[in-house]
């Protein structure tokens, strides 16, 4: 067995796609993949499964979805190790201290033709940022709301993304050691 993360992009916000997390943890169950713990609403879990079951976690969990509430989320299936990567590398280890400054884009693959200079014209004198493989990391000490960057990574990587702050990837971390 293996501890997987699934990070769900675009449920519960703005009242839109609205999938109670109780209700996941059951939709889960029912697929063969009991004891998931979530975080929060927005779509944050940490399971056990087989490698066999990681293989095609993504797609049983959207087509569940899909028959049940009648949306298909998007479904990001990362092993424990990526997320335990993701923060050993982060390249702004002082932004840590306010976990709201500190956001990061999980990737579903590689960005082979990201526009990083279509990012950086759209950089905010105060913003920083890295793209390290499947992860794009952002320490934007004014806020995210107002940033054209932040906007902008999904068009400007040109691959399906979905973005956690600081403080919900290391907490989700932690959720899924408990697990292990």
């Amino acid at each position: 067995m293996q501890t997987c993360i699934l990070f769900f992009r675009g449920v519960n916000v703005g009242g839109r796609h609205k999938l109670p997390m109780d209700q996941l943890v059951e939709m889960l169950d029912s697929i063969g993949i009991p004891g998931a713990v979530t975080y929060i609403q927005s779509g944050n879990v940490a399971v056990r499964c087989s490698r066999q079951q990681a293989g095609s976690l993504g797609r049983r969990i959207k087509e569940c979805i899909r028959e049940r509430l009648e949306f298909e989320p998007a479904v990001l299936v990362l092993k424990i190790q990526e997320i335990e990567h993701a923060i050993a590398a982060n390249p702004f280890r002082e932004a840590t201290r306010d976990h709201k400054s500190l956001h990061l884009w999980f990737l579903a693959t590689e960005a082979a033709e990201a526009d990083l200079e279509g990012l950086e014209r759209l950089r905010s004198p105060s913003e920083r940022f890295v793209l390290d493989k499947k992860i794009f990391y952002l320490h934007a000490p004014d806020g995210i709301g107002q940033s054209r960057l932040a906007s902008s990574v999904e068009k400007c990587l040109g691959v399906e993304t979905t973005s956690r702050n600081w403080r919900t990837v290391t907490k989700v971390l932690e959720m899924a050691w408990q697990l292990s």
